[in-house]
């Protein structure tokens, strides 16, 4: 069972509550062993405010639905260690950004979704349950690509760490591209053409600036960035062979 530091009894953490309109409060929380943003969290819900919403699942860093902003970054909170981001043993623990806060800590993440589906985040196959399975050589350069990005579970940290997003509320997003770029290289896929002009508009991968903050923030080290980079040399060779 954890143990409480006598020298640092307590942390000064600060939650936000309400809406877009709300505001933070301040809590007294004790100061444990091997503590993570969530066990904080979790500690405020259950013994101080029990109408604190937030979300979780896992507690491993599988699921992501736990993602937070603490101390202005977004992050995983149950794999967060308290130590790790203290500042002067205070936390400031908020929703993630550029998504509609619905209550305190949760956001709502059907904007988040919805972009993947407008950039042909789908597979669409060339084949029916009557065909045999296909067969993917490991190392070809498609597989490969696929490879370096397939491991994205959909957390929105990268969502929440895009400053374009924040710049252009249209753009898709460095989740929904990676993920058109791991179907744009899978052979198996009826797609690309459709997926290339849906990823080329104003909104899609040239709206990239390369800042790479979502490579830089992503608890899977994935690198969005990359994979952007991918699409914008795919959509300019169809460009010149006039598919687009």
């Amino acid at each position: 069972m954890a143990t409480q530091k006598p020298e640092q009894a307590n942390l000064d953490v600060a939650v936000w509550r309400g809406g877009a309109d709300g505001g933070y409060r301040n809590y007294l929380v004790p100061r444990q062993d091997a503590q993570t943003v969530l066990d904080v969290v979790t500690w405020i819900q259950r013994k101080l405010d029990p109408t604190l919403a937030y979300r979780f699942a896992c507690r491993v860093g599988m699921c992501g639905s736990c993602a937070m902003t603490v101390n202005g970054k977004s992050r995983w909170t149950c794999r967060t260690h308290v130590a790790k981001v203290l500042t002067d043993d205070r936390l400031q623990i908020g929703p993630l950004a550029n998504l509609p806060i619905v209550r305190d800590l949760v956001t709502d993440m059907r904007e988040f979704f919805d972009k993947w589906t407008r950039a042909k985040g789908q597979f669409a196959p060339t084949a029916t349950r009557r065909d045999d399975f296909a067969r993917v050589a490991p190392a070809t350069t498609g597989r490969r690509h696929i490879d370096a990005a397939i491991e994205c579970i959909g957390c929105g940290i990268c969502y929440a760490s895009c400053d374009v997003v924040r710049w252009n509320p249209a753009y898709l997003g460095p989740a929904a591209l990676n993920r058109a770029w791991t179907l744009q290289n899978d052979v198996r896929d009826a797609d690309k053409e459709a997926r290339l002009r849906a990823v080329s508009g104003d909104a899609g991968c040239h709206a990239c600036h390369t800042l790479a903050s979502c490579t830089e923030m992503c608890p899977k080290q994935l690198s969005p960035t990359a994979s952007i980079a991918g699409l914008k040399r795919a959509t300019a060779r169809a460009a010149l062979k006039g598919a687009l």
